[in-house]
């Protein structure tokens, strides 16, 4: 699939929509067209019905090491400054960023592909961005910069393989052709650059007064912790599940809305004993993996891969990346749609004693400022958990499964989206294109024609769609031929069509249409919305 295809497929049929698009758009920030909310919003209450609301408090789930409870919460977007600082994201939430004095273009280094090449007795290393063919890409740029025809290039003399500026020691930034620029040695050395956004708390404006967007949600659940097991009863092993907007000011936001600045996360912080923490890590690391199979996602294109040893954070005893092969990607490569880690009891620690000395594993220790005073306390707050049976004291580790909510609804786009033959109105094969969604998240579930407008068919069909409106989201229709009509909803993903014809005015019965099959059968008027209703489970 084309990615340039399903753009425009989500903005001809209001999915998506670039952000302030009529002064320009702004980068990074997207919106849900009226398709596009209904579909983010199905799949965000899968997620919630799944992993809280459906969820079995009392009998174990297969692979669970015992049974568990889930409850949730929705915290503020602006928290305590504080929060921030002792969760580590004050100084190490930061990106290397690098410069081009040429081009005046900011990048984010490692995420700059080059690779060494030597022609004319001179060795440069040639960057690109183009998002796949990077050979193809950097090679035009090789022959460009060496004044080199395509028929000379067996003239270039590559050196290894494919890397990241990342890679590439700054002291040799001088023969860094850059991805913007025709002159060598443009590029700035690596600098940090805080992802947070900042902002002001109050009306004097002052440095005091400054707060932040968070750049994820999972810091509220840690802070709330012990609201939550005071008030609810909750006990350990249990999981606090939340949904909501972060925010982190990307250097380049890319790749439609898999990189953007505002964006939607759905996260589980499940707190466990220690001793069996490493099961409960491996039992939510397969379960959310098999969330999205059975949600749609394509064996092929979808992957779990364990982080090597040398990726972990500090603090963590192992992570693992549910990824996906996003079409906007090279062959071969993934890019992440969640998260699961085990991130120990760091989080709660921190929240209780100060600030992780990011060089001590896995210790925690208070850094002291030049009065000799802790330099980011923590809140003081006993974060522990007393086991009210067995009466022990403990901090209980965390497994953290992290979503995306726009990641995962780019995945199931793009999974979805097909092109296949059907039969027009004139029974003429003719290329359709079919958004083959899971009728859990599909938009709309079932659309409500009469074949024409005309010998009471209308007010048939209006009596169907009001009736069915009350359980699901359903679309009338009345315009035009019924095969464009079809064709209508076939893009927007709608699984079922329901025609009202001359011979629903005889015997009261409808035809209904399978998007994925084409197949048609005819249901009684009135057993319609049970027929609905057990194809939509």
């Amino acid at each position: 699939m084309e990615m340039d295809k399903l753009v425009s497929l989500c903005k001809r049929r209001g999915v998506l929509f670039q952000s302030s698009e009529i002064y320009g758009g702004l980068n990074g920030f997207w919106d849900y067209g009226p398709l596009g909310v209904e579909l983010k919003r199905n799949i965000k209450e899968a997620w919630w019905r799944d992993m809280v609301t459906g969820h079995d408090d009392i009998e174990a789930p297969p692979g669970a090491p015992e049974a568990y409870e889930m409850c949730g919460l929705d915290c503020t977007i602006i928290m305590h400054p504080q929060v921030w600082k002792v969760s580590g994201h004050y100084d190490l939430f930061v990106d290397k960023m690098v410069d081009c004095t040429e081009s005046k273009k900011r990048y984010r280094y490692d995420q700059v592909p080059g690779r060494w090449v030597e022609a004319k007795g001179q060795k440069v290393f040639v960057t690109t961005l183009a998002e796949a063919n990077h050979a193809q890409e950097i090679e035009a740029r090789a022959l460009k910069f060496f004044n080199l025809r395509a028929k000379d290039a067996a003239d270039l003399a590559w050196q290894g393989g494919l890397v990241s500026l990342a890679k590439i020691d700054p002291a040799e930034y001088v023969k860094v052709l850059a991805p913007e620029a025709k002159a060598l040695g443009t590029l700035t050395a690596p600098r940090d650059f805080n992802l947070m956004f900042k902002t002001i708390v109050g009306a004097l404006g002052t440095e005091e007064d400054a707060a932040f967007l968070r750049p994820e949600t999972a810091q509220g659940i840690f802070v709330n912790f012990k609201n939550v097991l005071d008030s609810s009863r909750v006990r350990v092993p249990f999981g606090i599940a939340q949904m909501g907007k972060s925010f982190r000011n990307e250097i380049t936001p890319r790749n439609f809305t898999f990189r953007s600045r505002e964006f939607e996360q759905m996260e589980i912080e499940f707190f466990c004993h220690p001793n069996s923490s490493l099961q409960w890590y491996q039992y939510w690391r397969d379960r959310r993996f098999r969330w999205y199979t059975e949600m749609g996602l394509s064996g092929e294109r979808l992957q779990l891969r364990e982080h090597h040893q040398d990726e972990l954070s500090h603090y963590s005893r192992g992570t693992a990346d549910i990824e996906y092969a996003f079409p906007f990607l090279p062959a071969g490569e993934f890019g992440e749609l969640e998260g699961v880690a085990h991130r120990g009891d760091f989080d709660l620690r921190s929240h209780m004693e100060g600030k992780l000395d990011p060089n001590s594993k896995p210790d925690l220790k208070v850094e002291l400022g030049e009065d000799g005073k802790p330099k980011w306390k923590g809140s003081g707050k006993d974060l522990t958990y007393r086991d009210d049976i067995t009466n022990e004291r403990y901090t209980p580790h965390v497994i953290e499964p992290s979503a995306g909510a726009d990641r995962a609804t780019l995945a199931f786009l793009c999974e979805a989206y097909h092109e296949d033959q059907a039969p027009d109105d004139k029974g003429e094969m003719q290329t359709r294109v079919v958004m083959k969604l899971h009728p859990r998240i599909a938009p709309i579930k079932a659309a409500v024609f009469p074949l024409v407008k005309k010998d009471g068919m209308p007010e048939v069909a209006q009596k169907i769609y009001r009736e069915l409106k009350k359980r699901w989201n359903v679309f009338y229709d009345e315009k035009g031929a019924v095969g464009r009509r079809y064709r209508r909803q076939d893009e927007a993903g709608t699984p079922f069509c329901i025609t009202v014809d001359g011979q629903s005015l005889q015997d009261q019965t409808v035809t209904i249409r399978d998007r994925d099959t084409l197949k048609q059968w005819r249901v009684k008027v009135e057993e319609v919305s049970a027929e609905l209703a057990e194809r939509l489970k």
